[in-house]
């Protein structure tokens, strides 16, 4: 079915940006044939009265500039606006178990579903059924449960507020808490990790600090690919000559040069920037070295009576710090220097960075929260900004760079499988009926159900949770336990072809189209994360008329299993303001006034109380907490241990492949590649190129392998080494993840290399 390419391996040498992102975003526009609409659709992309990207959760600018978009930002749109259908011709040719033996991509390319299908299990093909049929057959299949809690209600973070709120009151008033959730996967960490440290679950920068910082660290975040419109606000910061340390152990292109593409006297003379005053080429998981290092510089300098320290904010505002410097003053050079791998120097350079600059923002990404102790590691992130008072003040703060467009607003509006109780009655009190009190299933809980058996009805609001999720086989082998399973989505994916007994995919109107209902049109809202909550309005036209929008998705399922509820759900399907009229009643600290609010087309900021230094934590302070030793992962005694970190290639988002390409890492035609330094590949013995499988270190008695990987030398740390996520998602146990959170540790697993 799918043509083979030959694989290319060559040198990326050029900046970031430029006039390959224009080829690339041209390149995408003609493949999917809406070069013409698309390109109408994209001066409405992040715009005022537009639509909010459907990609990354960067905040949008001022809005001043035409065009408010990136490369990756194209392809999203593109590929979602794409001429190309997934019809009941498709369906009726190709077999489910046929597909299940094409790629992810080859799946991605094949274009726009187009109205609800049923598995019909005799002729293994989905077939045609009506809206009625589908939410009649996941009605039967809820209510005939022996309990609420034998169902799984999973959100991806395209789904916007209105339709993430409904879900969350329809599953409750269902009976449970169980909310997998995308987020669950990447940034729960922040979510967990920062409420004890600042009483918030999110960051508390906003674009405007950009302008006002003195220094700028991001860590383990590959910025060009994942937010590629933050790389503006970096080239702004360097130009005022603002330091920029990057932390990583793969010196990703965009953060080395950089070319602005919005920028035509750069474009015209092929000029460039360069954008890491300071690149840190850390060991995979000596995040947490480095900082205690840096600290253990402030303490030192401190204790020889430099002024470093905020003391009045630390004194006012905090509580912990002795205990944080005594543990950080354990640690000797050697230790710090091995953990890390890099040296003392570099490690003081870096406090002298942090020492001198009046306002830091720190940036993170996965690399920080896909450990097992990531929750913990962002504590430390917050721990050393404590130290020089950089929060509540203009240019300062703490920036969890998200990766889906609403994953954070999904989260405020309810979409949580940890409630609290205060919460829960507000819930209560606004719509008349007692919610679940117990804690429901978070992603790996939800997992472990399926292979329990317990887990009867998963329902995916958006996303690819099959492929999304660590150790594919036994994934797969979970899913297919289950009675029902449901993919709400714009597109076919894996996760529709490994499914329960009986299954349905429902297409759904898509962040760029217009919501047509019986009072007109109406609007979505999103949640960047920079707690910005703004208006998004499609401007095309869905791809056939038999697709619905999320929201009367959720009322139709609330409906038909809900028939005696007493929530309007009716008046939902039709105008979008009353349902942010009941969010504002559940949220007044934040959403009071919401439809009144979002009229602005600029929309709104949600308030982040450690902005005004007001910390909602038990004891009403910011609290340094510890995380003892050196180590965020276990340590794995094995001399031929590697460990390996899953990354997204450049034309990726999330488990969406839009190419097999990664140009900035020099990889064309091929997604099985393993970057590895050429000095360990030397010393295994392995020539250039040389195929390996990989083989997962664990003492559980599962074998987990991949085979077919061509090694890369690649400017990685000795001992660490990485490849494409989800193609390497087998390897992941399920029981590997980060102590608090549960989220997988998918940047730090412990495998050896095999010789093919």
């Amino acid at each position: 079915m799918a043509e083979k390419k030959i694989p290319l391996y060559k040198p990326y040498d050029q900046p970031a940006g430029g006039w390959g992102a224009a080829a690339a975003t041209a390149k995408v526009l003609l493949e999917q044939s809406v070069v013409t609409k698309g390109s109408r659709a994209l001066l409405a992309m992040n715009q005022h009265g537009g639509f909010k990207c459907p990609s990354c959760a960067f905040p949008d600018a001022d809005c001043t500039k035409k065009l408010e978009f990136c490369e990756n930002g194209v392809k999203a749109l593109a590929f979602e606006a794409t001429k190309f259908r997934v019809d009941r011709e498709f369906f009726a040719t190709h077999s489910v178990s046929k597909l299940m033996e094409q790629s992810d991509y080859w799946l991605e390319m094949q274009g726009r579903l187009t109205e609800p299908m049923r598995y019909d299990a005799q002729s293994d093909h989905y077939v045609p059924c009506s809206w009625n049929d589908a939410f009649e057959l996941i009605g039967k299949h809820l209510r005939e449960l022996s309990s609420p809690h034998h169902a799984e209600f999973y959100t991806s973070g395209r789904t916007p507020n209105e339709a993430a709120f409904l879900y969350s009151i329809f599953v409750r008033e269902f009976g449970t808490n169980n909310f997998p959730d995308c987020s669950n996967m990447c940034h729960e960490p922040t979510s967990r990790g920062l409420p004890p440290s600042i009483g918030i679950g999110k960051g508390t920068v906003v674009l405007e600090d950009f302008e006002h910082a003195d220094a700028i660290f991001v860590i383990g975040q590959n910025t060009g690919t994942n937010s590629p419109r933050m790389m503006t606000n970096l080239v702004e910061a360097r130009r005022r000559g603002i330091p920029i340390v990057a932390v990583n152990p793969m010196p990703e292109r965009a953060l080395i040069k950089f070319t602005e593409p919005q920028d035509f006297l750069q474009m015209a003379t092929f000029g460039s920037m360069a954008i890491s005053s300071e690149f840190v080429h850390i060991k995979i998981g000596g995040d947490l070295a480095l900082i205690k290092g840096m600290m253990k510089v402030i303490f030192e300098r401190q204790a020889m009576g430099e002024k470093i320290l905020d003391e009045a904010f630390i004194a006012e505002h905090t509580v912990g710090i002795d205990a944080i410097r005594e543990e950080v003053m354990s640690h000797d050079w050697k230790d710090l220097v091995r953990v890390s791998g890099i040296s003392e120097a570099q490690i003081r350079k870096c406090a002298e960075i942090y020492i001198q600059s009046r306002a830091t923002v720190i940036c993170y990404g996965m690399g920080i929260t896909q450990h097992q102790e990531g929750s913990r590691l962002v504590q430390q992130i917050a721990n050393l900004l404590f130290l020089k008072g950089n929060f509540g003040r203009p240019g300062a703060g703490i920036s969890p760079i998200r990766g889906h467009s609403n994953v954070q607003g999904d989260r405020t509006v309810g979409i949580d499988e940890k409630p609290s109780q205060a919460y829960l009655d507000r819930v209560r009190d606004a719509f008349g009926f007692e919610p679940p009190r117990e804690h429901g299933h978070h992603t790996l809980e939800t997992i472990e159900a399926m292979m329990a058996g317990t887990a009867k009805v998963f329902i995916g609001m958006g996303g690819n949770f099959v492929r999304a999720v660590p150790d594919t086989e036994r994934s797969y082998d979970a899913m297919r336990k289950l009675d029902l399973t449901v993919g709400i989505a714009t597109k076919l994916n894996r996760g529709h072809l490994v499914h329960g007994r009986e299954a349905l995919i429902l297409p759904v109107v898509s962040r760029s189209e217009r919501i047509i209902t019986a009072l007109g049109e109406q609007f979505v809202t999103i949640e960047d994360s920079m707690s910005n909550v703004s208006p998004s309005r499609g401007v095309l036209n869905a791809p056939s008329e038999h697709c619905m929008p999320e929201v009367e998705i959720v009322c139709q399922m609330a409906m038909a299993t809900l028939p005696d509820s007493n929530t309007p759900w009716e008046s939902y399907i039709d105008n979008y303001d009353l349902i942010r009229d009941k969010i504002a009643q559940v949220y007044p600290e934040i959403y009071s006034n919401f439809s009144e609010r979002i009229q602005d087309i600029r929309g709104f900021h949600l308030d982040v109380p450690p902005r005004r230094r007001v910390w909602n934590t038990p004891n009403g302070k910011a609290n340094f907490l510890l995380l003892p030793g050196l180590e965020v992962n276990d340590v794995v005694d094995d001399p031929t241990m590697l460990r390996l970190a899953t990354v997204r290639s450049h034309d990726q988002f999330n488990t969406t492949i839009y190419s097999n390409n990664d140009r900035y890492r020099g990889v064309y035609n091929d997604r099985m590649v393993l970057f590895m330094n050429a000095e360990d590949r030397i010393a295994r013995g392995l020539d250039p190129q040389a195929k390996v499988a990989l083989e997962t270190i664990s003492d559980d008695g599962i074998k987990r392998r991949v085979d077919g990987l061509t090694i890369l030398d690649y400017p990685m740390p000795r001992g660490a080494v990485a490849g494409y996520y989800p193609e390497l998602n087998p390897l992941l146990p399920l029981e590997y993840y980060d102590k608090i959170s549960g989220t997988p540790a998918a940047k730090s697993i412990p495998v050896r290399t095999i010789a093919l």
